[in-house]
């Protein structure tokens, strides 16, 4: 079994990782996120993206993306942490931490087999185009439902007792 710390990657690591798959035949699977607080809906939709091929990059917003697309309280979690939870799941093969607001360049540089998204984001899946010019697919997931980050948040600040 391999260790976390060795499930995560660098862009140019990433990209050398993704020719040595191809090579041998094999299928790279790419989605990304914030994975700010993982809960079971994480879980779910990662085991869901890694069974559309033989292995599953997570390309992981960094701190200050997810501050951009989230608001300034939001990592709770810094990315170290986020991106050491995400590669000790099974499901999960690498982690890219990107500096982006979304992830187009990154899967642009590794161009993976299949894109998941989750349904919510059919309206506009980053990377789309170039993964399906270079003959790939993209797969939409169904999510859990009441199962978000922003969610657990609210839950968890509206139920904590005053200071």
């Amino acid at each position: 079994m391999r260790s976390p710390e060795s499930k995560i990657y660098t862009r140019e690591a990433m990209r050398e990782e993704r020719a040595r798959l191809k090579a041998a035949g094999g299928s790279l699977v790419f989605t990304n996120g914030c994975f700010d607080i993982l809960h079971a809906g994480h879980v779910s939709y990662l085991d869901f993206a890694r069974r559309q091929g033989d292995a599953l990059a997570v390309g992981l917003n960094a701190d200050a993306s997810v501050q951009r697309a989230k608001g300034p309280t939001r990592p709770v979690n810094p990315e170290r942490d986020r991106a050491l939870v995400l590669a000790a799941l099974e499901a999960v093969d690498y982690v890219i931490v990107f500096d982006e607001d979304e992830p187009a360049g990154l899967i642009a540089d590794i161009l993976p087999d299949v894109l998941v998204k989750g349904a919510d984001w059919a309206h506009y899946v980053s990377g789309r185009e170039a993964v399906e010019a270079a003959g790939g697919r993209v797969v939409l997931a169904e999510l859990v439902p009441g199962r978000s980050t922003t969610g657990m948040i609210r839950k968890m600040t509206a139920t904590a007792p005053p200071a």
